[in-house]
């Protein structure tokens, strides 16, 4: 039986709410009109497919499948596949209202777009992966393509599971189309810099957010919740710079070294070993004590709703730089107000990621491919005026950093929409 305090609970980590609560007051402190507000608040289309697949032991499992396309106003969706146990409609639908916003913020012209697949790739091998993600992209096939629907890697895809879906919708058009995906292996038409790009634009932002403070970098104590391809790669860039990374949080433990963790020597023993756990670099601590541990900045890089009502008034830092999406709930934003924590929130922060895509889908489309150093300078310059926009918004508006996102991504939205005027 649901209690009281469970429905609370299941309301506040609902991950459409949330998007949904953001956009509500942005929006009204827009003084956006209700029929616009609808406009944007809506999905463009959402696509359920059901995906018969032959397993290798010769029997059929069907797999639900969803793509939404939340926004094509600015240009083709945009967003990244996931394949997990728990994905559901809401929590697709609310990343790829986030990838709107996101797209909006750094100003690339891309709406927003996410999918997923209800699978667990753990227990399927290599042939099944291939199969599940052959089918479902032609399941979809219509609705994708460079200037409909671009998808990406997300959480338990990569370059492999791209590289299927760019030869199955190739095959299908009769010719190669590398621009109908991203995060692609290199030699298939991938950018350099993309496997760094979350966690680098992560960096760039911070850095940002100490000069606001007047910080300096050798003076800043970093945890990062999550050690995967933004926490680590965030965690790696950090420390080159001179960041004291003192903790790092996984799913199996969390360690500590108060005069900082070597980054690329944890990476060597997790792969060494499996886990983070036991470096004899640092010393193993509780993962929730590693999330309240005083620092300068918490990044936290892993799932949704990490900070919550419950943990967010434990928290002890100064800057929080969202490299997830949607780690905090809207309750636990009032609270992060409340504590003076200076927010850097997720579409802003994690940008780095859909814009490095952006220059992947833009090189493909040129046939002529940039070096690393061009893609990381003009990435630079992309999450330090979107950083700048943010917080111009946040001055002018007297309200908090996430809102003031949230705002100039409507706001620019909306403006779009409103030249293009509504098809009748």
């Amino acid at each position: 039986m649901t209690t009281p305090a469970d429905a609370l609970i299941e309301h506040e980590l609902n991950p459409w709410l949330s998007a949904e609560a953001r956009f509500n007051e942005a929006a009204e402190r827009l003084e956006m009109d209700e029929g616009l507000q609808k406009v944007l608040r809506t999905p463009s289309r959402e696509i359920t497919v059901y995906i018969p697949v032959v397993l290798d032991d010769g029997r059929i499992e069907v797999f639900t499948g969803y793509r939404v396309q939340h926004s094509i106003a600015r240009g083709p969706a945009k967003g990244g596949i996931r394949f997990a146990p728990d994905v559901t409609l809401d929590e697709v639908r609310a990343l790829a209202s986030w990838m709107t916003w996101k797209c909006a913020v750094a100003n690339i012209p891309f709406g927003g777009g996410k999918g997923g697949v209800i699978c667990d790739p753990h227990v399927l091998s290599m042939t099944e992966l291939e199969r599940l993600t052959r089918r479902y992209t032609a399941d979809i096939i219509e609705f994708l393509g460079p200037e409909k629907d671009v998808p990406a890697p997300d959480m338990n895809t990569n370059e492999q599971v791209m590289a299927w879906m760019m030869d199955t919708y190739s095959m299908h058009m009769r010719h190669t189309m590398t621009a109908v995906v991203t995060g692609k292996p290199l030699d298939l038409g991938g950018s350099r810099g993309r496997p760094e790009a979350t966690g680098r634009g992560c960096l760039f932002v911070t850095l940002e957010a100490l000069k606001r403070m007047g910080l300096k970098p050798e003076d800043t104590s970093v945890v990062v919740q999550g050690f995967g391809n933004v926490g680590g790669m965030a965690a790696k860039l950090m420390a080159r710079r001179e960041f004291k990374i003192i903790s790092i949080i996984e799913w199996d433990g969390a360690v500590y070294n108060a005069k900082g963790i070597d980054v690329e020597a944890l990476m060597a023993h997790r792969k060494q070993t499996g886990s983070i756990v036991d470096f004899p670099g640092a010393e193993n601590i509780d993962r929730e004590q590693a999330l309240y541990l005083k620092c300068d900045v918490l990044l936290p890089a892993a799932k949704e709703n990490v900070i919550t009502s419950k943990t967010a008034p434990h928290l002890n830092c100064k800057i929080l730089c969202e490299g997830a999406n949607g780690p905090t709930t809207p309750i636990a934003d009032k609270v992060l107000a409340d504590k003076g924590i200076f927010v850097i929130p997720d579409i802003l922060a994690n940008a780095g990621g859909v814009t490095v895509s952006y220059f992947e889908w833009v090189q493909d489309r040129q046939g002529y491919f940039w070096n690393e150093d061009l893609v990381n300078t003009r990435l630079e310059e992309i999450m330090v005026n979107s950083f700048q926009d943010v917080v111009k918004y946040s001055d002018t508006h007297r309200v908090h950093n996430r809102i003031a996102a949230y705002m100039l991504a409507l706001d620019r939205v909306a403006f779009a929409i409103k030249l293009r005027g509504l098809y009748a």
